[in-house]
């Protein structure tokens, strides 16, 4: 595993980092939200008067806060001034419940929370709920006037004394992201000041050779380890431009910032891809600019990649990533890009797949447990040592997910370790099924469990949600399947639903249908 040699020195704030990165380009334009634009020379300032805004307010260096901000940015000053001042900004998905924020804030024992004004209220309504540490609250463009003890952003850094630097390590905590959650109650995952580097150096410059003349856009939100890399880490260690969008990424929402602002680069996952491509409202190739698509959060089905590629004329990178190891280490390539699979190892990252007993896999088409070695790694999961141990195993990182690796070396997604079905004896990818489902013209999206039938064994269940004014039946969904895979693999059961149950970052939940399952027998 070979790494670049510039790596950061023991003595390392990531926030410093870039801003003596782009000092050479003062008035470029850095960020392009929904109210304004910022220049990086703007950028670096807000930076440095909210860092010492941070510290005027009490606040001390490793001390947490939490982050619940829309994209704007507002986020990106907050995070980079948390960083720079030492800080830990605590990034927490912004369509959660109170209840959710109750538990991460008194999970983190943050002491104070950032947030944008349109959530001020949920914010709220979680500090009533637990006996928070919390005395301070920073409100981004309130929509209201506030309380005793809340503080404007815009005030804040207007009467900030611009900060220096704490001199942080490359291997200190700087910042925290909670897992989404889609086996579960979320993890706090504590990431270092180096990882970022690790990761815009390794995907974001390695891979897709982002460019000082790009404009990226990213579907995916700040809060997500995706985003993050995406719309922050990736464009500004560059010096390139940043469209952020508040609102959710409907197809709508998106097909407007590809249409009037330009983006070359594009961030989605799956889930996104297909619906914009379902969307009558789809632009023409002429009216967007774009060069290069990218895509995790889930492995992209072939066919949705294809039909996405031939419309749009340009490729779309399929990579995983994960909460743990901060972004994709393991991608197709620009120029490289073989549809169904994952691709290849990222540089400076190593895979391995192993059996159930542990030994690892050396051969060829066998369903594998997949394992990372690589800079970027987490340090731990906050308070919580028993998944630590079972996660972060020494140099290694446990996935979760299963893989196969084909004669070539690429990458072939099997499903979650959780997820995985054994029908007949021999393991079936729940993955494998849908991408073969979601083929079919009328079917928008599907998702494969495993349910037992009455002689007690397993067969694949398919929970399917039909495009608009489309209909199908249960047997029409069979035969297409016979027709496509191995026998034993097609859904013995179908079942129509108005939507799947997804994670607010868009991964369909699979434990809450086997939930409606168990509940239904």
């Amino acid at each position: 595993m070979t790494l670049p040699v510039n790596a950061p020195s023991t003595d390392f704030n990531f926030a410093q980092h870039l801003i003596a990165s782009n000092a050479q380009r003062p008035d470029k334009v850095a960020l392009i939200d929904d109210v304004g634009t910022l220049t990086y020379g703007q950028l670096a300032d807000q930076v440095r008067r909210f860092a010492g805004g941070l510290k005027a307010m009490g606040l001390k260096r490793e001390e947490r806060v939490l982050l619940l901000m829309q994209d704007s940015s507002d986020w990106v000053v907050a995070f980079l001034g948390s960083l720079y001042a030492g800080v830990v900004p605590v990034a927490v998905n912004t369509l959660l419940t109170a209840e959710d924020y109750a538990f991460m804030l008194s999970n983190s024992r943050a002491q104070a929370a950032l947030v944008s004004g349109a959530l001020l209220p949920t914010l709220q309504a979680a500090l009533d709920q637990t006996n928070t540490e919390v005395q301070q609250v920073v409100v981004s463009r309130p929509t209201a006037a506030l309380s005793a003890g809340q503080h404007t952003m815009a005030d804040l850094i207007a009467q900030g004394q611009p900060s220096v630097p704490t001199l942080t390590l490359a291997d200190e905590p700087a910042f925290w992201l909670y897992s989404s959650g889609s086996t579960g109650k979320p993890k706090g995952t504590v990431h270092s000041q180096g990882n970022l580097y690790w990761t815009a150096e390794l995907y974001g410059k390695g891979v897709l050779e982002l460019r000082e003349s790009d404009v990226v856009f990213s579907a995916a939100k700040l809060f997500f380890a995706y985003g993050l890399g995406n719309a922050l880490t990736f464009p500004l260690s560059v010096g390139a431009t940043v469209v952020l969008m508040a609102e959710r990424p409907t197809p709508q929402a998106t097909f407007k910032r590809l249409v009037d602002l330009q983006p070359t680069v594009f961030y989605g996952a799956p889930t996104g891809y297909g619906g914009m491509l379902a969307s009558p409202d789809l632009p023409a190739q002429s009216q967007v600019a774009l060069r290069l698509c990218s895509s995790a959060g889930e492995a992209l089905p072939r066919d949705i990649a294809e039909r996405w590629s031939a419309h749009f004329g340009c490729e779309v990178i399929d990579g995983i990533g994960s909460t743990e190891m901060l972004h994709v280490f393991l991608s197709n390539r620009p120029g490289d890009v073989r549809y169904g699979t994952t691709g290849k190892a990222v540089p400076g990252y190593e895979l391995q797949l192993r059996n159930e007993d542990g030994s690892v896999i050396t051969g060829h088409d066998e369903i594998g447990d997949l394992y990372i070695q690589g800079p970027s790694s987490a340090l731990m999961y906050w308070n919580n040592r028993d998944k630590t141990r079972d996660t972060f195993q020494g140099v290694w990182t446990k996935s979760g997910d299963k893989y196969t690796r084909d004669v070539d070396g690429y990458y072939t997604y099997a499903g979650r370790n959780d997820d995985m079905l054994k029908v007949s004896g021999i393991y079936v990818s729940p993955f494998e099924v849908e991408a073969t489902l979601v083929q079919h013209p009328a079917i928008l999206e599907a998702a494969v469990i495993g349910k037992e039938d009455s002689d007690g064994l397993t067969k694949t269940k398919a929970f399917i949600v039909l495009k608009a004014g489309q209909s199908l039946t249960q047997e029409e969904v069979k035969a297409f399947v016979k027709e496509r895979l191995a026998p034993y693999k097609y859904p013995r059961f179908v079942e129509f639903l108005a939507e799947l149950p997804k994670t607010a970052t868009g991964k369909i939940q699979r434990f809450r249908l086997r939930e409606l399952e168990n509940k239904a027998q």
